[in-house]
């Protein structure tokens, strides 16, 4: 067989994969809904993550949800104000709440799934004040002494800061219409609306940014300096 009726090695996508892209960290936005603001003290009502995926043409997309509501730990204390924000209603028939330990099962397996899936080494937690998500989880895997948490025990990245940056706007709803995307002040305050639309706010940001082709590695610092979002408008 001649090297003309070899069959041709395929070309390699022109962009970067997932893995290649944050140093081996899966992007996943988290949000919860509490009931205070002291993660020791308070407890974790409601949890949401959504793993951050790639269409066909290489661009950052919101993957499915992973949520649970979650039953009060024990000892923990509820802050009637609290509640009055989120409305969640403890004892609501339909809430169908988890204890905690699986509650994190359920949420943690599909992010397991989701950083194999795109042969990343772990996960990397993406919310909008992403400390305060970070340390009610994190207080919740101490809690159960939960063995097989996915995501990155510190390090963030925070859509207060891109949306700052991108868009001059730190507030949640305020960067979410300034990026182009609706706000439903109805449904915000639920651990799943709050992270579709932070999940909608980084893709954005994280697009408009580039430098995710291959192409981009053959560029000098130089060559690429100011390719980001544009300023907001004055």
């Amino acid at each position: 067989m001649t090297e003309q009726d070899s069959p041709a090695a395929a070309a390699p996508a022109p962009f970067k994969r997932m893995a290649e892209r944050f140093r081996g960290y899966l992007p996943v936005v988290v949000d919860v809904e509490t009931g205070g603001f002291d993660c020791a003290r308070h407890a974790l009502l409601e949890l949401a993550a959504i793993p951050i995926e790639l269409d066909a043409q290489g661009r950052f997309v919101p993957g499915e949800v992973a949520c649970a509501h979650l039953q009060p730990a024990p000892g923990l204390e509820i802050d009637p104000k609290s509640l009055e924000v989120t409305g969640i209603i403890l004892d609501h028939p339909f809430r169908m709440a988890k204890p905690e330990k699986e509650a994190l099962d359920h949420v943690f397996a599909a992010v397991r799934a989701a950083v194999r899936r795109h042969a990343c080494q772990r996960a990397i937690l993406v919310g909008h004040n992403a400390h305060f998500d970070l340390g009610f989880l994190n207080a919740a895997v101490a809690r159960v002494q939960h063995k097989r948490n996915p995501f990155h025990p510190f390090s963030v990245f925070d859509t207060v800061t891109l949306g700052g940056v991108a868009y001059g706007q730190t507030v949640l709803a305020r960067a979410v219409q300034a990026a182009g995307f609706g706000w439903n002040s109805d449904e915000a305050h639920s651990a799943v609306y709050d992270a579709e639309r932070t999940a909608e706010l980084f893709c954005r940001i994280a697009n408009t940014w580039g430098g995710w082709t291959r192409a981009a590695d053959a560029a000098t610092p130089a060559a690429t300096a100011g390719t980001g979002p544009s300023p907001p408008p004055t």
